[in-house]
């Protein structure tokens, strides 16, 4: 056998290897996705054996290349590459695919240890997820880099569907990436021609390169299982510095299977035990050997274990001398890794005593960014196109550009690309993004702020014109639904502060790290600040909800919970009460979220179980406060839409006046 021969012989086995797996596990666990994995192991195999730097011994090297598998479906395509190449999964391990503690579930889900860099499934989303990681990439590099030391030098890899070039998401995300012109993305599209309901023929037919040429994507067309021609494309998007890259890839879905291929049903279901026969025997395969692997096959994938490790090396004497040469560089890029701010930086937040005027609270917020952002420098975001109203952006920062990366990103009206790229941001593990648009459009974004709680990732979405309070543009900007929406979402840490002095103390809070993201709702009217010389500090924040104004004996007859502008009219009503002999106690409920991590203790303390006559007063959706109410409680809440009216008039309208809620607490106290 020649050199040439081997080389091809090695190929086509280690191919059909990742093949033979894929289709094993999704048999064994009798659910799965085989189709993707047949038709596109060639691609994936030219990638992670001639140009994915990465280290299978440590996941985590800061300098490794991403890749990013946006088709999740075909999940054991991606588990099959770590396994062979020598990652902390085993072959148990797959054949374990889809089941109770595996780790390997159906889809990929977010696993740095193991070189899962994102998790996948809902088509788009990663797609976004590289171009957060490529900015990312952009940013660090003009920030650490210096002549001779390419500390940050790599490239993101992302494997795209045809159903994720469906979804908005990724032509949005996909815009955004060609106007900034990052040359460091390479995506593959697996152009299969199928989707589940059948030819894309049905659905898709426009021009996909014509669509990217017009995204000033730098485009390549290749046979998906022409190896020679595969690897020149993939040369020739790493070369093309100025422009993302899309390698449009003809594949076959099911490929081998001979009465599969082409078809919908290779899809999402296994091959069955007589397709999966036959297709061994037509790719040359043993039949009777589930999860075969050939010796040759390993080595040749485990080459990537010292060849990482190799790389990893070099890397990490580059940055020795990087150390010693520019040591307060360094220092700052350990704090970076290590997400920690330099001492001092709590010291430079603002202070709103009683004296100072009425405030809204995204004007707070925007005085605390401003104030934080010298000393903060991996804190860096912007808006869906609305930062004047949203007080987002930072002064002096300058604007994030390829060749010139300030840190004011500017997304452009595409809320949900930019809920996916500050995903990405985050997911590259040194930044801390955030991102800001109207609370009623985080809608637009919801799919990706649930994967960011999904993957526990440190993102803040800075959401204002929280409710009917913004006014005249009425209810299609007015948010009713959308604060019991994020609440309902596990391990999104929702905070709405009252006043200035809240909005520090969540600043506060959010800065010194939450396990999770984090939305920070902010009222667009001014608001006046709350006298703490009276009340309790703001730093109860801290604890999510927390006793703001009490009863002089700490026994109240009520106690009326209440968030954002609406601690105001507690407070008033409170005053009414008092006046007439009626003790009541005050909460500020900032973050629900935040007093259920509390100790039962402080929690019965805030809330005492023997007072029963409760209001809640939020103007929003009334769902889900009744676990604070209680059964004998009441709510004054927004039960329906709001309307186009000076805000002061839709409160009394609605029924957000200081009137109202006496009456309502005296109701409870009959």
């Amino acid at each position: 056998m020649s050199i040439t021969d081997a080389i091809q012989n090695i190929d086509e086995m280690s191919v059909n290897t990742v093949r033979m797996l894929s289709i094993d596990a999704v048999e064994k666990a009798r659910s799965g996705h085989p189709g993707l994995p047949m038709g596109d192991s060639t691609l994936a195999y030219v990638l992670w054996t001639r140009f994915l730097r990465h280290n299978p011994a440590n996941p985590s090297w800061p300098n490794r290349d991403r890749f990013i598998l946006s088709a999740g479906h075909g999940s054991m395509l991606l588990y099959s590459l770590l396994y062979l190449t020598g990652y902390d999964i085993s072959l148990d391990d797959i054949k374990n695919f889809r089941q109770w503690g595996s780790k390997t579930p159906g889809h990929p889900e977010y696993d740095p240890d193991r070189g899962v860099e994102t998790t996948t499934g809902p088509l788009g989303q990663g797609f976004a997820n590289g171009v957060g990681m490529a900015m990312a990439e952009l940013y660090l590099g003009q920030l650490f880099n210096r002549p001779g030391f390419p500390i940050v030098d790599h490239h993101v890899y992302v494997m795209v569907s045809d159903g994720d070039l469906m979804e908005g998401i990724s032509s949005e995300a996909a815009s955004l990436a060609g106007h900034l012109g990052l040359g460091k993305l390479v995506y593959i599209y697996l152009d299969n021609h199928i989707t589940i309901e059948g030819p894309t023929s049905l659905t898709f037919t426009e021009d996909v390169a014509k669509r990217f040429e017009a995204f000033d994507w730098h485009i390549r067309r290749v046979d998906g299982y022409d190896i020679p021609a595969i690897d020149k494309a993939i040369r020739m998007a790493k070369d093309e510095r100025g422009r993302p890259s899309l390698i449009i890839a003809r594949t076959h879905i099911g490929y081998g299977s001979p009465n599969k291929q082409d078809k919908e049903t290779a899809h999402g279901a296994p091959l069955g035990e007589e397709e999966v026969r036959l297709t061994k025997e037509r790719l040359g395969w043993p039949v009777d050997r589930p999860f075969y692997i050939p010796d040759e096959v390993l080595a040749h994938f485990r080459k990537a274990v010292e060849v990482g490790r190799n790389r990893e090396d070099e890397w990490q004497g580059m940055f020795k001398d990087y150390s010693r040469e520019y040591p307060e560089l360094a220092e700052r890029w350990k704090m970076a890794r290590e997400k920690r701010w330099p001492d001092g930086w709590e010291e430079k937040l603002p202070a709103f005593a009683d004296s100072t005027a009425a405030i809204a609270t995204r004007a707070a917020s925007k005085k605390v960014l401003n104030a934080v952002a010298p000393m903060v420098e991996m804190l860096i975001g912007g808006s869906a196109d609305l930062a004047p109203s949203t007080g987002t952006k930072l002064d002096g920062f300058g604007d994030f550009k390829v060749n010139d990366c300030g840190r004011n990103v500017h997304f452009g009206v595409r809320e949900h690309a930019m809920g996916g790229i500050l995903n990405g941001m985050s997911l590259y593990g040194m930044v801390v993004p955030y991102g800001s648009t109207f609370l009623i459009f985080s809608d637009y974004m919801r799919p990706a702020i649930r994967l960011a709680a999904l993957m526990r990732q440190r993102v803040i979405y800075v959401f204002t014109h929280d409710s009917i309070g913004l006014g005249e543009d009425g209810p299609t900007h007015q948010p009713v639904e959308q604060l019991a929406s994020l609440r309902a979402i596990p391990g999104l840490t929702v905070i709405r502060p009252a006043d200035g002095g809240e909005t520090v103390s969540a600043w506060k809070v959010i800065l010194k790290g939450l396990d999770g993201p984090v939305a920070l709702v902010l009222s667009r009217q001014a608001l006046p600040v709350i006298d703490r010389s009276r009340y309790a500090p703001s730093e109860g924040l801290a604890k999510g909800g927390y006793i703001l104004a009490d009863s002089p004996d700490g026994n109240p007859r009520a106690v009326i919970i209440a968030t954002g502008s609406e601690v105001h009219l507690a407070l008033g009503a409170r005053e009414e009460l008092g006046r007439e002999g009626i003790d009541v106690r005050v909460v500020s409920m900032p973050s629900c979220e935040i007093f259920e991590r509390q100790p039962r203790e402080y929690r019965d303390k805030v809330l005492p179980p023997s007072v029963r006559a409760r209001l809640v007063v939020e103007a929003a959706s009334p769902l889900g406060w009744d676990r604070y109410a209680g059964m004998e409680g009441d709510i004054i809440g927004m039960r329906s839409f709001g309307a186009s009216a000076p805000f002061k008039v839709l409160s009394e309208k609605y029924g957000f006046t200081v009137d109202e809620v006496v009456g309502k607490v005296k109701a409870l106290l009959r």
